[in-house]
């Protein structure tokens, strides 16, 4: 089965349970409104992600990336409008640990876009919708292998936070005991 034949299996799949959980009565219909939706969904994350290209290079950015440049609400009206593609994904039925992937997506592009310059170059490459359509895709043609290979990421994000708040802590304590020690250094004085 070539991958357009596995998209479109999984498309009329996907139609056969409609917005409201009802099994659809005409699948040919409802595999349209499908792929209708998908393809709205696909133009908004080029739309937020990838719709302006940068002047004199190859690189293109997103709306979202515009937005970020805007201090203190720009990011937050982009994760904002970021939630829409979550939506769907509710709607299509991912996962859960799909959804919670979607999720973590969108929340390292506000919070690390909400770093200034940092932050709106990162934006530029990190592209969370885009991301997060291809999750609904995969999600799409084989939702099992979806649901394992996500667990696998999810496990790895919270690996690598462990180890970030360790780290943290760590230095937390031994910056203050540094300080502690500085200041009894001048009592004696």
């Amino acid at each position: 089965m070539t991958p357009g034949e596995e998209t479109e299996d999984a498309i009329t799949r996907a139609a056969r349970v409609t917005q409201s959980g009802k099994v659809a009565a005409d699948s040919a219909d409802a595999a349209a409104d499908v792929a209708a939706r998908r393809a709205r969904l696909e133009r908004l994350a080029w739309l937020l992600d990838d719709s302006v290209r940068i002047p004199w290079t190859q690189r293109r950015i997103g709306l979202e990336s515009v937005l970020g440049l805007v201090p203190g609400i720009g990011d937050a009206v982009g994760g904002l409008l970021s939630t829409w593609i979550l939506v769907q994904g509710v709607r299509y039925g991912v996962s859960r640990t799909t959804l919670m992937r979607m999720i973590v997506n969108v929340a390292i592009e506000v919070v690390v876009g909400s770093i200034p310059v940092f932050g709106d170059l990162f934006d530029m490459g990190w592209k969370a919708n885009q991301r997060n359509v291809q999750l609904l895709d995969d999600h799409l043609v084989q939702p099992a292998a979806a649901a394992r290979g996500t667990r696998v990421w999810l496990l790895a994000v919270l690996a690598m936070l462990t180890i970030t708040g360790i780290v943290t802590v760590w230095a937390a304590v031994a910056f203050f005991r540094w300080v502690i020690h500085l200041g009894t250094g001048l009592v004696g004085y």
